[in-house]
This record gives structure tokens, C-alpha cells and sequence, in this order.
């Protein structure tokens, strides 16, 4: 190890460190600061700006030789999920101008970044708590809503039965092989001891309950519903993502066989059905994402199905897509000084004929996210399922499809609501703010290049 090794791999990592240090002594300094927005935007995208430099340049590097280690692909990856906190930390003007937001979001993105160069068990729970624990606290930031307490708590105690699930699961590992290296959860896939399987169920299980698969998904539509609208959408891309990167971490190229084909199967596709059946009955926009998260959760978990190869480009194509596609329309979303009545459904009767661009705004984002084509949804959607027909899982495979189609209808009623009812003077709702109105466009360019140019994301992956 060099330091010269330790600055340029954790080079992303050191620029949002920074970022906390100056933002913390902006708050110390000062009552009321101001220009926080500014200075957690320049040190993310510096953080974004250095993570695409390792990964174009091909740099790789294990400057903590089995606890950290980059490579080009991962550094890739690692800049589009933090290229997801840009339009995030836009939206999050109105609701948040100081205070401990800004530093506790570079802290959950200083978590993810470690948890996705993990290569032991030890680093990766260090990287998982970073990113979780500030978001216990952001549920409750600026809330609009009573029940905000509430989904803050139950977040936080199903957080915490997920950590100790991971580490019940990773000391069974231990105990088993005497090591802690990531590599031993690959080798225990293909192991037939007792202890390995229920090692490696338990983990997995510890990621559903991050990551929301049906049974495990009861905190996830209160605290997306109690959460101010940049938190939500925070939760709902880079934390989502963090989880299946991790995931991704662990399982590699490794096959899959035995009871984790099951496990790996049932839960996300009742998820996936759940989901999409669920979101249909929900009064609320939030609320019916979240139940629209726990569907693609399943989606992006029947990755693991398909060939070790495929499973890479395949969950970081889909997370992006699905990333974009959820801020895009919390971006478009018209501002109101009521929270519940700008969360519900029945607000967007008629928005085309009050705001025509955050109208088709949130149109093309329900459009990717049902998967219809052209829009990138529809290739994400194909390569996932690809892979698992391509592994031998056909039935699987058709039976997810068959789910996929249920989620059609709670993305065309919104685009209903807002292009084919009737629509009425909403008090107190203001057209699309000036950086909301960026942030969606820094969401839309991606959107329309990732549905006409697939290859060259491909190429890169």
C-alpha cells in the first residue's frame, strides 16, 4: 500500500469527506448558512467526476489488499449511481436550505461508495450502516406530515433487523470458513453443509429487507410516504441501488443452485406481483411508488437467476434506467405548500392543461418505468429477463413477464389522470421551480440517449 495508491483509488471517497468536513464547519461557523446546496452540488459531482476518471482510465487498485479494491467496471457504476444524487440534491432546495441534510446525504453516499468497493464482510457492513443510518435521521427531516415519526421508526427498526440478520448470516459464514473475504459467500452458493446454506439464506434475506421484496417490505410505503419528496426519491434510487450493488458484489459470476434458485425466485416474483397489484389501489403518488419500488426490486433480484456474466450489465442498466425514471417524475411534480394534497393522485387530474411540460415530464417517466417500449424501461426490463430464459428459467422467466403486464395499469391511470380527466384549480400549487426544472431535464437527456444509444451504456459495462 502507497499513499499515492490510497489517494487516487478512494479518490470519490475523499471528495465527499471533504465535502462533510465543509459543510460541518459551515454549520459551526455559522447560524444560518448559506450556499450549501452549492457546495454539496461542486463536491458530489466532483466525487461523480472522479469515479468516471477511474473508470474510463481503466484504473484498478486494491490499496487496502482484502477490505477495498477498485476496478474499472465498479468505478463506472459508482459514478452513475452518483450521478442519480445530482438531480436529488436539486429538488432539495425548497424543503431544505441548511441544517444537517446536506451533510448527512454526502454520508450515505460516502456509505454506498465503500459498500461497493467491499471486498470483506467487515467493509461492507461498515459501508452498509454509513449509507443507512443518515437516512433513519432524513425520514424525519422537514417532514410534512404526522405520521413522519412513525415511518421514521419503523424504518429504523426493520433497518436494524436487517443488520442483524447480515451479521447473524456472516458470522454462520465465519464460523464456517474461518474467513470474512466476500469471495467465501461465492464458494458457499456451491456448498451442500448446513451451515453454509443457512449462512448464505440468511444474508440474502438481509438484503431483501433493504431492499423491500415482499414479505419483508412493510417499512417501505410508510417511510416513502412520510419522507419530504428529495428524501423519497433518494430512498427510492441511491439506496436502492446501493443495496443490489452489494448484492451484486456478493454473488459476482457465481451460479446459482439449489434452495437459493427458490429463494431467489418466489420471493421476488410474489414481490413483483404484490407490488404491481398493490400499486393500484394507492390514493397517493409516494406511496404508490413505493409499492412500484417493491415490484421492480423483484425485477432487478431475478438478475441473479441468469448467467454470472450477464448479471453486471443487466442490474446496473436497469438501476440507472430505474433511478432516472423515478426522479424524473419527482422532479416534475408540481410544488404545493400542502404535503398530502400535492401527494395525491387526484392533484393530477388535468395537470396538461396547467403545466403541459411537468405533464409530459412525469408521462415519459411512468411510460419507462411500465416498460413499454421505446423507452429504456422496456430494454432494461428485456435484458433482465433475458438472462434468466437465457439461464434456463424460462418459467420463471414468463411467469415474471405475466407479473411485469399487472403494472401497466397504475402507470397509464396516472398518465389518465393527467392528460384525460378533467382538471380543477389547484390552490397554492406554482409552476415547476427553476431547479426542479433542471434537475428534470439532467434526468431526461439520459433518458432519451439510454433509448437511443443502449449500445454504447453496454459497450462500457
Amino acid at each position: 500500500m502507497t499513499w499515492q495508491a490510497v489517494l487516487t483509488a478512494m479518490l470519490p471517497e475523499h471528495l465527499l469527506l471533504a465535502g462533510i468536513v465543509v459543510l460541518l464547519i459551515m454549520e459551526i461557523a455559522s447560524d444560518r448558512p448559506r450556499g450549501a446546496l452549492a457546495v454539496a452540488l461542486a463536491f458530489v459531482a466532483a466525487a461523480t467526476a472522479a469515479a468516471a476518471w477511474l473508470g474510463f482510465t481503466g484504473y484498478t487498485e486494491a490499496p487496502f489488499p482484502g477490505q477495498f479494491s477498485v476496478d474499472p467496471a465498479g468505478s463506472l457504476a459508482k459514478a452513475a449511481v452518483l450521478a442519480l444524487a445530482v438531480p436529488v440534491l436539486l429538488l432539495s432546495r425548497d424543503d431544505f436550505t441548511a441544517g444537517p441534510y446536506y451533510p448527512l446525504l454526502l454520508s450515505s453516499l460516502y456509505g454506498f461508495c465503500l459498500l461497493y468497493s467491499a471486498e470483506s464482510f467487515l467493509t461492507m457492513f461498515l459501508g452498509l450502516e454509513l449509507m443507512s443510518v443518515p437516512v433513519y435521521v432524513l425520514v424525519l427531516l422537514a417532514f410534512g406530515r404526522p405520521e413522519s415519526p412513525e415511518a421514521a421508526l419503523k424504518y429504523l427498526v426493520l433497518g436494524g433487523a436487517a443488520t442483524a440478520t447480515f451479521l447473524l448470516g456472516v458470522s454462520l459464514l465465519y464460523g464456517g470458513s474461518g474467513s470474512l473475504a466476500l469471495a467465501e459467500f461465492a464458494a458457499a452458493l456451491e456448498s451442500h453443509e448446513t451451515m453454509a446454506i443457512i449462512a448464505t439464506a440468511l444474508i440474502v434475506v438481509a438484503f431483501f429487507l433493504k431492499a423491500a421484496i415482499v414479505p419483508f417490505h412493510a417499512w417501505a410505503p410508510d417511510a416513502y410516504e412520510g419522507a419530504s419528496v428529495p428524501v423519497t426519491a433518494y430512498m427510492a434510487t441511491i439506496i436502492k441501488a446501493g443495496v443490489l450493488l452489494a448484492t451484486l458484489r456478493l454473488f459476482a459470476t457465481a451460479p446459482v443452485s439449489g434452495p437459493m434458485i427458490g429463494l431467489l425466485a418466489l420471493l421476488p416474483l410474489v414481490s413483483i406481483v404484490w407490488g404491481n397489484l398493490t400499486a393500484m389501489r394507492q390514493p397517493g403518488f409516494r406511496r404508490m411508488i413505493a409499492y412500484s419500488s417493491i415490484a421492480h426490486a423483484g425485477y432487478l433480484f431475478y438478475a441473479f437467476l441468469g448467467a454470472g456474466p450477464g448479471r453486471f450489465q443487466a442490474v446496473v442498466f436497469y438501476l440507472v434506467v430505474y433511478g432516472l425514471s423515478n426522479l424524473l417524475a419527482f422532479a416534475a411534480i408540481p410544488p404545493g405548500d400542502d404535503d398530502v394534497a400535492r401527494d395525491r393522485l387526484d392533484s393530477l387530474k388535468g395537470l396538461f392543461q396547467r403545466n403541459p411540460y411537468a405533464a409530459l415530464m412525469i408521462g415519459i417517466a411512468m411510460f419507462s418505468l411500465a416498460g413499454i417500449p421505446p423507452f429504456p424501461g422496456f430494454i432494461a426490463k428485456f435484458l433482465i429477463f433475458k438472462n434468466v430464459i437465457a439461464a434456463g428459467y424460462t418459467v420463471y422467466a414468463v411467469l415474471g413477464l405475466v407479473g411485469s403486464y399487472l403494472g401497466i395499469f397504475f402507470y397509464l391511470r396516472v398518465i389518465q389522470y393527467m392528460f384525460m380527466s378533467p382538471g380543477e384549480a389547484v390552490a397554492g400549487r406554482a409552476a415547476t421551480g427553476r431547479l426542479a426544472l433542471v434537475a428534470s431535464l439532467v434526468c431526461l437527456i439520459p433518458v432519451v440517449l439510454l433509448a437511443v444509444f443502449p449500445d454504447w451504456v453496454f459497450a462500457r459495462l
